[in-house]
């Protein structure tokens, strides 16, 4: 139940505040003076789009907020976003002027999605053009499934899960199809890729060492007479070199360190200086010995670096591009070869999921061919009561051939609006104001005490707003319509927006908005009617005079007899 609703800055209405009683609340006012802005500033509430130009002129924001009785049983998610002392649950949007909004549950920042989810629970909007939507015939599906009960509810979920993984699983059986079809082509190739990259089996190490000694031999002469100085210069074979030197050097500073100690460091770097010496001519020789490579090395080092460049342009740039292809290759044909094993495994897969699919499409169906004669029953009563009286309604329900998300039948109202005519599709059959009666009808089927689908769209005890439901409707007729409304009302709180008298007199608490256009920009209020105040707007409602005392009399006779 909706407690308070206030808008500021919402285009023409600067500040309104409504306090809205259990029941029938009615909003009345002159065509333009900004009726539908109430039923947009609840559209904000609900997680609506705001529109292009709602901040009023000269503001620095719109702010719209609502706040409701706290209903039990919102779920563990809903309820985490609610402190735990909330007495009251209080939606609220900013929007400014570029087009930016914010939302706001209980003080606290929130998402769009948050009031859009937490807006479903609370409120029930049906516009002026909601009727129109009797002509689809999914809306009508929903209607009777909302008339079978809470279970509907449970099948219709179970419809989208069972229908969704049958199309999963029908793409991948497809996919799998494919890849059978083409697994020896692409055995073929994968074998053909894999020999090539075996065969030279390189590794990364392999391509470093090859390199280096592509280098060493490409270069031996220039490393040989290198070396062959240096050695000659440290150990000839012939007079002394260096290390002789040094040799003889140390003889002598050994001798002289046994008089002067102080000459013995010096006598232990020569040494260190000859023992290196002597090192590096030994491993220098053993350096030239294994530069002498054997005949046709480097033609071999050449072509098989050659090979591994083969590979590295046609499978990745490189060599551990082409271990990562090989890698892949294998995964890849262990994957076809198991194609046979998988495909039948996901053919028994998929048939379980038809089965299981075609099992909750027969019960959505079943309830639904039960439930439609007594839906038709609730509407033609109420159809009668909205004078209809010799109108006749069926629910039709066949099976298509195909699947849906909301199984595999097709809901279609017939309507002969009166005697002697044949029955045929309300799309094609009803007027506006017959459409709106039977929508009327239709709500009052769900929501009404006692109906059998009461409660199971989720709309129980929240607020129903009907934004000029009762469009083409006028005389005898409309007056049905207000009291349909108000025993719809009963139980529960409604909030209509109407233009006609007749439903107006029927309210439990009457708001009218009236547009000053003295002022730039022009300013609408709102305010709520009591006592003569009602009888005014009822008789400005009727076309008189305020001072025409007929019409102020038929305005008494229509509050005494609601």
């Amino acid at each position: 139940m909706l407690h308070e609703l206030r808008v500021e800055n919402l285009l023409l209405m600067e500040r309104a505040e409504l306090r809205l009683a259990p029941g029938l609340n009615v909003l009345t006012g002159e065509t333009g003076a900004g009726k539908t802005l109430l039923a947009h500033a609840l559209d904000l509430l609900l997680g609506g789009k705001a529109r292009a130009g709602i901040v009023r002129e000269g503001a620095a924001e719109a702010y719209v907020e609502g706040v409701f009785e706290l209903p039990s049983g919102l779920g563990s998610e809903i309820d985490e976003r609610i402190p735990a002392d909330a007495e009251e649950l209080v939606l609220a949007r900013r929007v400014w002027p570029d087009g930016r909004t914010r939302a706001y549950v209980c003080g606290r920042a929130a998402t769009v999605g948050d009031l859009r989810e937490l807006g479903s629970r609370l409120l029930s909007f049906y516009g002026q053009h909601e009727h129109r939507k009797l002509m689809l015939t999914t809306a009508q599906l929903d209607a009777l499934d909302a008339f079978c009960g809470v279970e509907q509810v449970d099948r219709r979920r179970a419809m989208v899960g069972a229908h969704e993984l049958v199309r999963s699983l029908e793409v991948k059986m497809s996919e799998l199809d494919g890849l059978v079809g083409a697994r020896e082509r692409e055995l073929d190739l994968i074998d053909f890729e894999l020999r090539e990259i075996e065969e030279t089996s390189p590794t990364v190490e392999e391509e470093a060492e090859l390199l280096a000694e592509r280098g060493r031999l490409r270069h031996q002469e220039t490393l040989r007479l290198a070396a062959s100085v240096v050695v000659d210069a440290l150990a000839p074979e012939e007079g002394d070199g260096v290390g002789a030197l040094l040799t003889r050097a140390g003889s002598e500073l050994e001798a002289a360190a046994a008089v002067d100690q102080e000459l013995f460091p010096f006598s232990e770097r020569l040494a260190v200086l000859r023992y290196e010496a002597e090192d590096i001519a030994l491993e220098l020789r053993s350096y030239l010995d294994r530069l002498e490579a054997e005949p046709g090395r480097l033609e071999f080092v050449e072509e098989r670096l050659a090979a591994f460049s083969r590979l590295s342009r046609k499978y990745g740039g490189a060599i551990t591009e082409v271990i990562a292809h090989a890698a892949s290759c294998r995964d890849r044909r262990e994957a076809l070869m198991d194609a046979d094993v998988t495909s039948e495994a996901l053919a028994a897969e998929l048939e379980a999921a038809l089965e299981a699919r075609e099992r909750v499409a027969a019960e959505l169906g079943r309830a639904r061919r039960e439930a439609a004669p007594r839906l038709a029953a609730e509407v033609l009563a109420r159809l009668r009561e909205l004078a209809m009286a010799e109108a006749r309604f069926e629910v039709s329900v066949s099976e298509r051939a195909d699947y849906g998300l909301r199984g595999r039948d097709s809901v279609e109202f017939l309507i002969a609006p009166n005697p002697g005519l044949p029955f045929g599709p309300l799309r094609e059959v009803a007027s506006g104001g017959e459409l709106s009666r039977v929508m009327l009808a239709l709500l009052s089927a769900a929501h009404g005490p006692g109906s059998a689908g009461a409660g199971s769209t989720g709309a129980e005890g929240s607020l129903l707003v009907f934004d000029e439901i009762d469009a083409g409707i006028g005389g005898h007729t409309a007056r049905a319509v207000g009291a349909h409304l108000r025993e719809l009302a009963q139980g529960r709180q409604l909030l209509c927006i109407t233009h006609l008298p007749q439903v107006a007199a029927m309210a439990n608490r009457h708001f009218t908005i009236v547009k000053d256009g003295n002022r730039s920009p022009a300013v609408t209020t709102v305010a709520a009617l009591e006592g003569d105040a009602v009888v005014g707007e009822l008789v400005r409602m009727l076309g008189a005079d305020e001072g025409d005392s007929a019409a102020r009399g038929h305005a008494r006779e229509l509050l005494k007899a609601m």
